[in-house]
């Protein structure tokens, strides 16, 4: 089966009633948090990549995005959108490729979840890694971007982006198999 992932992935859509946010509790958090703010806010959710819900936020002067750990109860370490602002937020004065964080908010009493709130990045969401539909010249220079970017990351030194506390320096795939090993075994359930 074909998927159009144009069709499926990219854009937003209406947010349904279970992924609504307290607008005025998050008005209040951006007014506190965001420099610059002014609202209103109005807010749309992007199709793709839910494993932690994302939404467009935009206001009158600006847009951001907000993404936040899924209501309800979670497995242990999952859905840590505390780790990807922390990388994010080490990452983004060193010129590398990623949106700008306004801020981590850890209380579930704003909107329901754990969340962040970083720029909005205008640019294309290619989901389909063999780029159909692309010209092998374009797939061919959007593959060396990729490897040049991964390779650019590398040469970062955690210490220097303060990053150095950033997670454990050594036995990643061994942790890795025992948590995904631990969550299966609690999802069972």
């Amino acid at each position: 089966m074909d998927i159009d992932y144009d069709k499926e992935m990219v854009g937003t859509v209406a947010v349904t009633e279970k992924d609504a946010l307290d607008l005025a509790a998050l008005t209040r958090w951006f007014e506190a948090n965001v420099e610059g703010f002014a609202g209103p806010i109005s807010y749309t959710k992007f199709k793709g990549g839910q494993s932690n819900p994302t939404y467009r936020i935009d206001t009158p002067g600006a847009s951001y995005v907000l993404r936040r750990q899924p209501f309800g109860k979670l497995l242990p370490s999952a859905h840590a959108v505390d780790r990807e602002y922390t990388a994010m937020t080490g990452l983004y004065p060193t010129g590398f490729p990623v949106p700008r964080t306004y801020g981590l908010c850890e209380d579930p009493d704003v909107i329901g979840s754990k969340f962040f709130v970083m720029s909005m990045a205008d640019g294309r969401s290619l989901w389909n890694g063999a780029l159909p539909g692309i010209e092998p010249a374009e797939r061919r220079e959007l593959y060396h971007a990729l490897i040049d970017t991964m390779a650019d990351l590398h040469l970062n030194q955690p210490d220097a982006i303060g990053l150095g506390d950033y997670g454990k320096p050594t036995d990643y795939c061994a942790r890795q198999i025992a948590r995904w090993t631990k969550q299966y075994k609690l999802s069972e359930t």
